[in-house]
Order: structure tokens, then C-alpha cells, then sequence
């Protein structure tokens, strides 16, 4: 190989000459000449550049590497994985998502392509008395005592996606569909901007750690401006952002490629830098200043349900949460549970991969947890990360949620490819991408109409689920409903995989269950 670079270096610095010579008294090697002049230039290029060694090693030839590798995701796409692969979502889900929201046939013929055998596999148990249930009565009650101004929920919701991350347009259909399919919009922590209100779809107001749309020029929160947006009809429930399952710890990030005059405007942020929420909330720094800041919320909103949204980590820091919330007799209206498998816009990678726990384990602890302090009744519980089909939802609600958020669900419905572009700008389909060429090509009035119809037909099948199961509503799932393949013939229930603990059984240092004891000593309500 060392000889053959050698020789075209010889040649690479000889030929040029040659070739006009022969071009001169030849003219039809001169068409030959212009194709190969530019060939030689690149090769004399990749020679004399030091930033890639397969260049210099391999002129020319070297960039087929570098092109077949820039299209390697759409290939692996669309040729190379199967219908069941997860990368992060498989295309049987998203096949699903595509054709609901299309209205478009959605049954499946010959039998499931899943293997029913493998370790993993899950079902629901279905009863030989099923019933025969009515969509319009499946609302979840969100407003406890303390909230004067509950709200009634939908079983499957927008999770949070702001303004920024996502294009204006992409914002207008989500919330559109909201309205035409009676469910919230999450604003995400990017704050309410004009394109959420546009349609009067009903609002989740999140507030991140960037106060954004309630802040000061030095990032501190402001009660004056919060109060003002809060008590707009359209919003009907205020979510603290504490962490998300994408990256938990981290904070959020909107890259300075996809910052506008415009967005930069309604977060009160500069323009040219990466726009980037701290850690942690600045308002407050234990579990009682948390609670506080519900009371404040809740009250400055007018009596709407106050919540807040996080990722579980250590399992003290939830438990010195309960600690608090018994010591303050100050309860939040829901929390929601994001898991480890959550995705975002852009998350560093050991975070996105390593850290967080996933939603199933999530929910079981945070379920018990309150069941645990006697508050569960009190308090509702929002999944949210990886939540595709009915039974996906019928899954969460057996480990202890009460409804769930879905993003990237509602983001195929919109027509995303999971061309996974999402933190470039450079989004194919005008979902995640500032660049108004692109945004123009998504289509409001039909994609609202879509986000509409997935949400319909997902909501269709969840009734089903449950009539299928023998029962009546929502509340009746418990985790015995669904099975579990461990290994060969070992199947066991969710009750059996995630044991709860009995109601009240940590109020009492005698009936603290063992596997317990420890963290539950170890929560203060004074301090993370």
C-alpha cells in the first residue's frame, strides 16, 4: 500500500502537465482532462492534510468511507433493522403511531411478530366475563383538598416539549390537536409562547429551572410575571421541572443553533449562546422549600393543581419529599414520574444511556412510597418515557400510574422519521428545527388532526385493553393484571416482580418493611 501512495504521489505531480499536453493536440482527452484535473486536486489535498489519517493513507478514495458513513442511520433504518428493534423506538410502534394518526387500517395479519417466548415478553390477562366500556367516561380527577380549581384529566397526554425545541408549527398542531382531542399540552420548561395559546388547547405550564417566562434578568424567579401567565383560562395546571429521564442532574439545553431573536424574547435569555437551565432550582434546596414553592405556585395561580416532575435517583430524596409533605401537611396535586428511557432534544451521552431509573421501577417505588406515608389517595401519578400504545398505558396504570405523557409519540403523529437530528437543526420534517424552509412544510391543520386521531384511536384500544380484562375503569388495574416472562417457563405478575408495601406501613418504625428501613432513616425533610 505504501508503494502504490508513493506512486501517486508521483503521478499526482507529474499528470497535469502530461494531461494538457495531450489535451492540446487531442481534443477529446480534453472532456477526459476535466474529470480527472479535480480527482487529482483532492488527491494532492488528502495528502498534504494532517486532521484525518485515512485520507493521507488512502487519497481519494478515503471520502467513499466518509460518505457511506454519512448516511449510515437512514440505511439502518429502512433496510437493515427489524420491525421489532429498538433504536430507541422499534418500527412496529412506529408503524402504529403513523397509521392511527392517519386513520388508516391499524390491525396486524398471520399472528405477532413478537417472540412470545423470549425472556421479556409481557401481557395483560384477559377474563372470559369481558366488558363492554364507554370512552367518554375515562377522566382522572387532578386537585386534591388544597386545590381549588381541580382539573379533569385525559388517560394520555402531550409531555413536555418547549418552544425552541420544537418549531413553531410543530407547537400550533400539538396544541390544536390538544383541543380537538380534549387532552393537555405540556409546555414544556421553554415557557408558554404565542403559539401555545393560539388554538386554546388546555395548557401544563412546566416551570424549569430557567424560570422561563416567570424570571428576572439575574434568573431568580419572578411571582408578579408568573401570576399573571398562570392565571390565563388556558392554563390548567402549574409542573415543577425538578429532572427528566434524558438526562436527570443536568438541567436543560437548547443549542444557540436553534436560538431566535423570537425565542430569546419570551425566555428573556441572550442571543448566541446555548441557552441552558442550571441543575437545580434556585428558589429553593430541600424537600420543605420544595413544598413551599407548591403552596406559592398554587396560590398565585388562583387555586390551580400544582405538581412536579422527576426522574427517581436516590430513593432518600423521594422518601425526605414524603417526610416533608407529612411534616407541612402541604401536598403536591400530582407528580410526574419520568424514566430513565425518556428521551429530549440533546443530553450528553453517558447521561442519556446511564444514568436515571427506568420508568417501571419508577413508578412501583413512587407508588408504594406514597402508599407508604397514607398520602397515595391524595395525590395523582403521571407516567411518562416510552409510552407508544394501549398497552403501554394499560402497563404504567397497573404499577401505580394514574394517566401518562407521551412526547415522542405525539411527535410521530406529527410526521417525525426518528431521523434523530433533533439537537442540528436540522430536523427533515419541520418538527425540531428552527429553519423556517423547513417548518413551513409541516401543515398545521393536518398534523393537529393527526395528533388528534392517535390520540383517539390509542384511547379506542386502551378501552378495549381494559373491557378485555373484565373491568370496569381505570383505578380497578392493579399489577396482577400483567404477566411477565423471566426465563423459559418462569412467568410472573408484576406483583410478583414489584412487591408494594402496605398503606401506612412507614408511619410506624414497627411495620417499616426491612428493605426499606434504611433509606427511610436516612430521608430528612430539611435537606437533600
Amino acid at each position: 500500500m505504501m508503494i502504490l501512495r508513493q506512486k501517486f504521489i508521483i503521478f499526482a505531480s507529474v499528470s497535469p502537465f502530461i494531461t494538457l499536453a495531450i489535451a492540446y493536440f487531442w481534443p477529446p482527452f480534453l472532456c477526459a482532462f476535466l474529470v480527472l484535473i479535480p480527482i487529482i486536486i483532492v488527491g494532492i489535498r488528502d495528502i498534504t492534510q494532517t486532521k484525518r489519517t485515512i485520507l493521507r493513507l488512502y487519497p481519494v478514495l478515503g471520502h467513499v468511507r466518509y460518505f457511506l458513513e454519512s448516511f449510515r442511520k437512514e440505511i439502518q433504518q429502512y433496510f437493515v433493522e427489524s420491525d421489532t428493534d429498538e433504536t430507541p423506538i422499534p418500527r412496529e410502534y412506529r408503524s402504529l403511531i403513523y397509521q392511527r394518526a392517519k386513520n388508516d387500517r391499524d390491525t396486524r395479519p398471520f399472528g405477532t411478530i413478537f417472540n412470545v417466548n423470549k425472556a421479556g415478553y409481557e401481557w395483560v390477562n384477559h377474563s372470559l366475563q369481558p366488558k363492554h366500556l364507554d370512552t367518554s367516561n375515562l377522566r382522572i380527577k387532578v386537585g386534591n383538598e388544597q386545590c381549588q380549581k381541580p382539573y379533569m384529566a385525559s388517560p394520555l397526554n402531550i409531555s413536555a416539549m418547549s418552544y425552541g425545541s420544537l418549531s413553531k408549527n410543530a407547537i400550533r398542531a400539538l396544541n390544536k390537536g390538544a383541543k380537538i382531542g380534549g387532552f393537555f399540552h405540556n409546555t414544556g420548561e421553554g415557557s408558554m409562547s404565542p403559539y401555545h395559546l393560539e388554538h386554546g388547547g388546555d395548557l401544563v405550564w412546566q416551570i424549569g429551572t430557567g424560570y422561563f417566562g416567570c424570571r428576572n434578568d439575574d434568573g431568580s424567579f419572578n411571582a408578579e410575571m408568573f401570576a399573571q401567565n398562570a392565571q390565563k383560562d388556558v392554563v390548567k395546571m402549574i409542573e415543577i421541572k425538578l429532572s427528566q429521564g434524558a438526562k436527570p442532574g443536568h438541567g436543560g439545553i437548547l443549542p444557540a443553533a436553534k436560538l431566535t431573536e423570537e425565542i430569546a424574547q419570551i425566555r428573556n435569555v441572550p442571543m448566541g449562546k446555548d441557552v441552558i437551565s442550571p441543575a437545580s432550582h434556585p428558589a429553593f434546596s430541600t424537600p420543605k422549600g420544595l413544598l413551599e414553592f407548591v403552596k406559592q405556585l398554587r396560590e398565585l395561580s388562583g387555586g390551580k393543581p400544582v405538581g412536579f416532575k422527576l426522574c427517581i435517583g436516590g430513593h432518600d430524596e423521594f422518601l425526605a419529599i414524603c417526610k416533608a409533605m407529612l411534616e407541612t401537611k402541604i401536598l403536591p396535586d400530582f407528580i410526574t414520574v419520568d424514566g430513565g428511557e425518556g428521551g429530549t432534544g440533546a443530553a450528553p451521552t453517558e447521561m442519556t444511556n446511564s444514568v436515571g431509573t427506568p420508568i417501571k421501577d419508577a413508578l412501583i417505588f413512587v407508588n408504594s412510597a406514597l402508599l407508604g406515608v397514607g398520602l397515595r389517595k391524595d395525590i395523582r401519578i403521571i407516567a411518562s418515557g416510552k409510552m407508544f400504545s394501549a398497552f403501554h398505558i394499560l402497563r404504567a396504570l397497573a404499577l401505580g400510574a394514574d394517566m401518562v405523557n407521551s412526547a415522542r409519540g405525539m411527535m410521530l403523529a406529527l410526521g417525525c422519521i426518528q431521523a434523530r437530528s433533533c439537537n442540528t437543526d436540522q430536523c427533515p420534517t419541520g418538527i425540531a428545527t428552527q429553519n423556517p424552509e423547513r417548518n413551513k412544510g409541516l401543515v398545521v391543520p393536518d398534523k393537529a388532526q393527526r395528533v388528534a386521531n392517535f390520540h383517539h384511536q390509542t384511547i379506542v384500544n386502551l378501552v378495549e385493553l381494559l373491557g378485555a380484562a373484565g373491568l370496569d375503569s381505570l383505578d380497578q388495574l392493579k399489577p396482577r393484571h400483567i404477566n411477565r416472562r423471566v426465563q423459559g417457563t418462569d412467568v410472573k405478575t408484576y406483583d410478583q416482580l414489584y412487591p408494594s408495601i402496605a398503606p401506612g406501613c412507614l408511619l410506624e418504625s414497627s411495620t417499616i418493611p426491612e428493605h426499606w428501613r434504611t433509606d427511610w432513616e436516612f430521608a430528612n425533610a430539611e435537606k437533600w
